[in-house]
């Protein structure tokens, strides 16, 4: 009788928000509040309030999302401390580090969850937030309750429930650099048991870079899609949560501008250095589905919670991969996932002293990638023909001059991968309330993970090439037309176990106030490096070509002239295959509030132990990215975040994190040793400050009020290499927002990076060569919203 009690008047609560105080807020569209206290928002696996939890952790409101402009995930670096999240490339790359920790490519280091339903592939971490009612940011291993890809902590969006608000909401925006945007979102309740919400978006940015190639903006992205969400309460134990949303997204790219050589040699490009210049399209489209259901059911004694969700991803990336005008070569890569993902969670009712929470979950995922390369004809003079041609100048003298020229121009080197993935886990987690004196709690909690992966690979070049010989004591040169074939395929499979304990001690001495320690391991997907083959079958095309001239009718008489190449002989495995990487947490924290609950501050002490580290980096030819174990790291910081309300009109917050992340075992070679050296990718600080001030009008004045918002944000130094030759200085950036308010009505002037700030977004190297891509600069824009 008392959980019925409990569900009823949390849905009784809901659909009287919806008539009541909800559309007072949705009035009043500026009102910060702490909304964990205000809307019920349900998670399978937990029964309390993030501040009262033992963890590190930042909640964002409906009103720090609109007051901070977060228009999607990237929006959250620098907000939160110790979170960076680069804005570079496309909404492919979302790299998010936090706490010295994170992923350019492949396995995110960071997990996310859309209304308690897993994003398992970090391709589709990056979408519009326009219908987000809070997000919370975890940081830490989360392993324990959420398992693989949450070493570094947790992102959880939750979208607005139809029954918390009510109405039609439209919204159109306008700025500089050509950008617009129109969103139509309907919430209704159609009783006290069934609620719905359906919504639209469209947004068009015109590019902030120009290709000085063609002149056109480079970076151009034109977005549209939709979310439906329906509630049904059939009775006062049970509830049922649907939804479903699609996004496409076509977007141009990519803005990398030349810095110059990095190998000490003569600059050869001087005069496109700061310049980005492209020959070849580049850009990136998706087409983003998911859906998801959610079944929570009260029992008298637990809470048993089903979480189904599917997701589907196709997309296409076309890339000028020499990131120059020189005709070299380029890539085109396309994903087909298919994601099907299942959680049962058992948990106990809320105020017991005995908190349990057990689980079991799974997921598979369907992926084929076709990733083919091709070679144009600078990159096959220099890639190819140099090369073979350089080791067949090395005859003694009096011997023939031999050489290759290719025929097959452009040369395609296609490549088709299935990489499957199976994951299964079951979890348990158990906190004793009050132990041995009233406050103190103890936490223990274990998680079974297995995964396992497969690859399925067929990657080839076939190439046509003219072999010629010319020596004194030949009457004229001889020149064939032959051709090479360069073939790796097979299948290669994997597994692992990985076991995530966690143990945490915490004394509370009122519902606002607690310290805490906690222990904690996470971990990191291994997989496979697709791009790797491009590689392998460069290697392997000067023994082919070499094979189809000595076993030439013609040539095979001169095969005691010619020298070998010997085959790359490569184990694929070894080549391709990256090993998971995981870490050990150990936290000391503090949650603390006073003033009445106008004055809130949180504090966390870290130290992080990192084995088989994952970093990206470039392969050696330049042929694209891989993902590398990097021995071990460590990180060591602290996190601290401030929230005043000085006055019902008056909101001051704030944020510093500190990470000291360096190598402790990473030696790459005998002349490459990078102990001690700063982890790429990683502020040391990020700093964020930022204010909100509400005039009041008078009642019978044309507005209702006024409100200014300002918000700084800052990260540094943040290097981009494990060499740490290449990095960013400290930083920032300014943002303001100036809303004027009347009924259900609101216009909002703002400008982003006020003070028009230079700085680089993203940095990397390929083929001795730097680039970089810099940050968005200022820009102005409007905002009207309307409710009705």
């Amino acid at each position: 009788m008392k959980t019925r009690l409990i569900f009823t008047t949390l849905a009784l609560a809901a659909t009287a928000a919806a008539s009541a105080t909800t559309h007072d807020t949705l009035r009043d569209t500026t009102r910060v509040i702490d909304i964990e206290e205000v809307v019920v928002i349900a998670t399978p696996k937990e029964n309390t309030r993030l501040r009262q939890q033992a963890l590190s952790a930042t909640s964002l409101s409906q009103a720090d999302i609109r007051s901070r402009q977060i228009a999607s995930v990237k929006s959250l670096s620098g907000l939160v401390p110790n979170l960076f999240i680069p804005d570079y490339g496309s909404k492919l790359t979302t790299s998010v580090y936090v706490r010295g920790i994170g992923s350019r490519i492949n396995t995110p280091a960071v997990g996310l969850y859309v209304d308690n339903v897993p994003f398992i592939d970090k391709s589709a971490f990056d979408f519009n937030y326009s219908d987000i009612e809070r997000i919370d940011v975890m940081r830490g291993p989360q392993g324990t309750l959420y398992g693989r890809n949450t070493m570094g902590g947790l992102i959880r969006v939750f979208t607005k429930s139809p029954f918390t608000y009510q109405g039609t909401d439209v919204q159109l925006s306008a700025a500089t650099y050509n950008d617009y945007k129109v969103m139509l979102k309907h919430y209704h309740r159609i009783s006290e048991q069934f609620a719905f919400s359906v919504g639209t978006f469209y947004e068009h940015k015109g590019g902030f870079f120009k290709n000085a190639f063609d002149g056109k903006r480079i970076d151009t992205d034109d977005e549209a899609g939709g979310r439906i969400r329906a509630i049904w309460l059939p009775n006062a134990n049970l509830k049922l949560d649907f939804t479903a949303n699609y996004e496409y997204t076509n977007q141009g790219g990519y803005p990398y501008a030349y810095t110059g050589r990095t190998d000490g040699e003569e600059e050869d490009r001087a005069e496109y250095i700061g310049t980005i210049s492209y020959n070849r399209p580049s850009g990136y489209r998706r087409n983003l589905a998911n859906g998801g259901l959610s079944i929570e059911h009260h029992a008298r004694n637990f809470i048993l919670s089903s979480v189904t969700g599917f997701q589907y991803l196709h997309d296409r990336m076309t890339l000028d991969q020499d990131f120059t005008e020189a005709d070299i070569y380029t890539l085109v890569q396309k994903q087909d996932a298919k994601t099907l993902s299942q959680e049962i969670v058992l948990k106990s009712n809320p105020g017991t002293r005995w908190q349990w929470t057990t689980g079991v979950s799974g997921f598979y995922q369907w992926l084929d990638t076709g990733a083919p390369v091709t070679f144009h004809d600078e990159g096959i003079s220099s890639l190819i023909e140099d090369n073979i041609n350089a080791g067949l100048a090395q005859l003694p003298a009096g011997a023939p001059t031999l050489s290759a020229s290719v025929t097959t121009r452009p040369l395609l080197v296609p490549g088709h991968f299935k990489t499957p993935v199976l994951n299964g886990a079951i979890y348990h987690q158990s906190t004793l309330n009050d132990l041995f004196t009233e406050g103190l709690s103890l936490t223990v909690g274990l998680r079974l993970d297995y995964e396992k992966l497969w690859l399925d690979y067929d990657s080839r070049c076939d190439m046509g090439f003219d072999f010629g010989v010319s020596a004194p004591f030949l009457p004229q040169p001889i020149s064939r037309s032959l051709a090479a074939s360069v073939r790796f395929a097979g299948k290669e499979h994997t597994d692992y176990l990985q076991l995530l304990p966690k143990f945490t001690l915490q004394y509370a001495w009122n519902p606002e106030n607690n310290v805490y320690a906690t222990v904690s391991r996470g971990y990191r997907s291994g997989g496979y490096n697709i791009q790797m083959f491009s590689d392998l079958i460069q290697a392997d095309l000067r023994t082919a070509m070499i094979d189809a001239v000595k076993q030439d009718e013609v040539f095979g008489n001169f095969a005691g002239m010619i020298p070998d190449f010997p085959s790359s002989d490569v184990d694929v495995t070894d080549a391709t295959l990256y090993k998971p990487e995981y870490a050990w947490n150990y936290e000391a924290g503090a949650h603390l509030t006073a003033a009445s609950g106008k004055l809130q501050t949180d504090l966390a002490f870290f130290y992080m132990d990192t084995r088989d580290q994952q970093i990206s980096r470039f392969a050696e030819t330049g042929l694209g990215r891989i993902t590398v174990n990097a021995g071990k790291s460590r990180s060591i910081g602290a996190e601290a975040s401030l929230r005043a309300r000085l006055t019902d009109n008056f909101l001051l917050n704030g944020s510093y994190g500190y990470t000291y992340a360096t190598f402790t075992d990473y030696v790459v070679s005998d002349t490459e040793n990078y102990n001690g050296r700063y982890v790429p990718f990683v502020p040391k600080h990020t700093f964020h400050i930022g204010g909100q001030y509400r005039f009041v009008l008078r009642k019978n004045a044309i507005l209702d009020n006024i409100t200014v918002d300002a918000n700084y944000r800052a990260a540094g130094r943040i290097y981009w290499t494990e060499q740490n030759n290449a990095s960013q200085p400290f930083y920032g950036t300014l943002d303001g927002r100036l809303s004027f308010n009347k009924g259900n009505g609101q216009v909002a002037l703002w400008i982003t990076n006020a003070l028009n700030k230079r700085y680089q977004a993203f940095y990397f190297e390929s083929m001795n060569r730097g680039f970089e891509q810099q940050g968005r600069p200022l820009q102005v824009g409007i905002d009207l919203r309307c409710n009705f």
